[in-house]
């Protein structure tokens, strides 16, 4: 499916079920984490052909560092050894790599593999890919609110330059058109709340792994058929 041509979508993901996925086959969730990382490429390649301008996926919550550490070591070995790979394939298709959240936790490879990937990709324009790594949106307000100062002038318009600070990026936050969430579960797990107030939301009971082109359409399909108000109220004819 195509969007309309002057339709700015950012769609976000938290994508959820890699773990379950894998135990439901009998296989270690490390498993499941690996097969992720095939149906990130699955839905990047859908959503740059699908004219998503903008796609946000919440790989590594700041609260999963409460994991067992023999999965966060394999989740942090997964991002050194594929991440190259895959920005050289983005760079190829004009797709740009940004990674928000906090970088001062990660093993230096695995930083490192970050700062290769967002400068390897930077002028990509054809899609813009986000992933949310060590990323609390809690924690990235408090950050944007230091950010500004003191100021008591600032505005909304202030709180998005703020918090594209705390987002390593000099763009301003674009707000969340369609939030999905895979894996059964229908909550936000501290993801985006400031860019998704506006958000329609998608929960699917389909695990992460499975999730591929043919899901992002339906759960573009039903984006299309919401009646965005933003508070206003629309005549009927």
């Amino acid at each position: 499916m195509q969007l309309l041509p002057d339709q700015e979508l950012h769609v976000a993901i938290i994508m959820d079920g890699n773990g379950r996925w894998a135990v439901e086959r009998g296989l270690p969730r490390t498993a499941g984490h690996m097969a992720g990382v095939n149906a990130v490429r699955t839905v990047v390649e859908a959503a740059a052909r699908r004219d998503v301008a903008m796609l946000t996926l919440y790989a590594f919550s700041s609260d999963n560092w409460k994991r067992p550490r023999t999965e966060v070591n394999s989740i942090m070995q997964l991002l050194v050894s594929r991440l190259p790979a895959e920005s050289k394939k983005l760079s190829r298709e004009g797709i740009r790599l940004s990674v928000i959240g906090r970088r001062d936790r990660f093993p230096d490879a695995v930083l490192q593999a970050i700062l290769n990937a967002e400068a390897l990709t930077r002028d990509g324009d054809a899609l813009h890919l986000r992933l949310a790594l060590d990323y609390s949106s809690r924690a990235a307000l408090v950050c944007a609110s230091q950010h500004l100062n003191g100021d008591v002038r600032h505005n909304l318009e202030a709180v998005q330059h703020a918090l594209a600070r705390a987002y390593h990026t000099e763009t301003l936050v674009p707000d969340v058109d369609l939030l999905v969430r895979t894996g059964g579960e229908q909550r936000l797990s501290d993801f985006l709340l400031w860019e998704c107030a506006y958000a329609e939301l998608f929960f699917t009971p389909v695990r992460w792994p499975d999730f591929d082109d043919i899901a992002l359409d339906e759960a573009l399909t039903e984006f299309g058929s919401r009646q965005r108000r933003y508070g206003r109220v629309v005549e009927v004819a």
